[in-house]
């Protein structure tokens, strides 16, 4: 997908992935997913539609609401439209946590006033709090999901003004690029810090990704098995 000059996102930082239904970005978003330290930390996939995709990870732990998790992994919190007031408190407790990976998919679902939410941005790379946040439609998410963003990954978008909207975030010589048809799968990818647009092509396939993701997880597993386990005196 990218070539060795292209900085990817750490665990500090915020990435934007826009793009229409079917566009590839939630693909890709599991792409990034694979290659993040949830064998170090934990991460949690807010999940709001239900994404089979998601659901296709064998070994990721089902949580509600009410659980912030302490372990290294990934861990599955299916949400609901409607709420929204413990999902702020959700984010709150996440900002507490510390230390701890985000990955929210259809991010218009949450409040663009979510003051927790916004924290969980403006203050991530203080609390080591990384976020990977997915939107079809950039009007209708928080400002602070680009504002704060360190990386944006752009694929095709139906409506004009949401990449109006992109174009005051992305400060490149080369911006006309963003005009140009992307062919299926393919995205825009913009390192903020370097002010660096390029072209990406397609991520490696979905039994790939979720191949890469499951030895990582099993290998959490056998270290878990292995510990040993300390008897009070």
């Amino acid at each position: 997908m990218e070539d060795d000059d292209v900085r990817m996102p750490g665990p500090e930082t915020r990435l934007a992935m826009i793009g229409r239904t079917g566009s590839g970005k939630t693909q890709a978003a599991l792409w990034h997913l694979s290659r993040s330290d949830f064998d170090e930390r934990p991460w949690v996939i807010l999940d709001y539609k239900g994404e089979k995709l998601f659901a296709k990870i064998e070994r990721a732990e089902r949580i509600d609401l009410d659980e912030v998790p302490d372990e290294a992994g990934i861990y599955l919190l299916r949400v609901r439209p409607d709420k929204k007031k413990q999902m702020t408190d959700w984010f709150r407790r996440a900002w507490e946590h510390e230390n701890i990976g985000i990955l929210v998919d259809e991010g218009y679902m949450i409040e663009q006033h979510d003051d927790w939410f916004d924290a969980c941005l403006t203050q991530g790379r203080s609390k080591r709090i990384q976020m990977i946040v997915l939107s079809q439609r950039p009007v209708w998410v928080s400002r602070f999901v680009f504002s704060e963003a360190d990386f944006f990954q752009i694929f095709d978008i139906s409506h004009s003004e949401d990449m109006d909207i992109l174009r005051k975030y992305i400060h490149d010589d080369d911006q006309d690029e963003l005009d140009e048809p992307l062919q299926t799968y393919h995205s825009f990818y913009y390192d903020v810090g370097r002010r660096r647009l390029e072209t990406f092509g397609k991520v490696d396939k979905e039994a790939e990704i979720l191949a890469a993701i499951d030895a990582k997880l099993k290998a959490i597993e056998a270290e878990e098995e292995h510990r040993p386990v300390r008897r009070a005196l």
